[in-house]
């Protein structure tokens, strides 16, 4: 019988498993790269609640720039979650639930504090129409979604004024207010934060939230060459402005922002007329 050789166990194949049973990660789960549209949302729902706890100490200026900042922070939630394909039902619903918080709940709460708190009870229906509004459009936007695919011009359009520019528009008094009193103009914080002007921005937001109103949804608007370099000049001189003085800007945002909304629809109506053409 012939003996088997010896094997002689070699230190350096020993040392690399070791290295290699270390390197073995310790916990499964989801990447971070995956939570961060998450977490953002996260972080715009904190912001809107805090709103709500600024209107309530009477810091309507930090109230509003509360409502700003989750709304910068929703537009940039969903594309960070489509460039690191970490897009999830479950995002969609956090998403949406924030929305409805921070854009359906806080303006109107807000509002009602500034100037419709005097009127009571018929000073608080606006504002449960608006949220009310609010909460139907978010609501239609979701069931759209499974809904099934849609003609290629209408992804360029939602339908109705989203949550976040909803929630803008119906801030526009307070902004308009807040001007009036950096400047020390007293008639115009007054005629701001007359009952009748909240009343009236509520429900023609409300209105156009839960209307059919088709509206730039400027994810793939296409800018015309000569058109890039006045935008750019434009963008930085409102950046300027909106350091400056941020409430003029953001009350002249929500000017140019309902200005827009017929060239949007004439914009609807001529890519449904050129669509119909070719498909004839």
């Amino acid at each position: 019988m012939i003996p088997r050789p010896r094997v002689v166990p070699n230190p350096m194949a020993r040392l690399s498993k070791r290295l290699r049973t270390r390197r073995r990660p310790r916990f499964k789960g989801p990447s971070f790269n995956r939570m961060i549209p998450n977490i953002l949302t996260m972080l715009g729902l904190c912001s809107g609640l805090t709103s709500m706890r600024f209107a309530l100490d009477g810091r309507f200026g930090a109230a509003a720039v509360a409502i700003v900042v989750a709304a910068c922070i929703d537009g940039l939630d969903g594309r960070i979650a489509r460039m690191l394909k970490a897009t999830s039902r479950f995002g969609a619903e956090f998403d949406s639930l924030a929305d409805f918080l921070c854009f359906g709940v806080a303006p109107g709460f807000i509002l009602y504090l500034w100037s419709l708190q005097v009127a009571h009870g018929y000073g608080f229906m606006p504002s449960v129409m608006f949220s009310v509004c609010m909460a139907l459009r978010l609501a239609r936007f979701n069931a759209a979604i499974d809904a099934g695919p849609h003609p290629a011009y209408q992804y360029n359009f939602f339908t109705g004024v989203p949550a976040p520019a909803g929630a803008l528009l119906a801030l526009f008094p307070l902004f308009l207010g807040l001007e009036g009193r950096a400047v020390g103009w007293t008639w115009l914080e007054s005629f701001a934060r007359h009952p009748l002007v909240s009343v009236v921005t509520l429900i023609g937001t409300a209105l156009l939230l839960v209307s059919t109103l088709p509206v730039w949804s400027f994810k793939n608007f296409k800018v015309p060459s000569p058109a890039v370099l006045p935008l750019m000049l434009g963008t930085g001189l409102y950046a300027t402005l909106l350091v400056a003085d941020p409430w003029a800007a953001l009350a002249a945002l929500g000017v140019i922002y309902a200005a827009t909304l017929p060239f949007s629809v004439r914009s609807y109506r001529r890519l449904r007329a050129a669509a119909e053409e070719a498909s004839e």
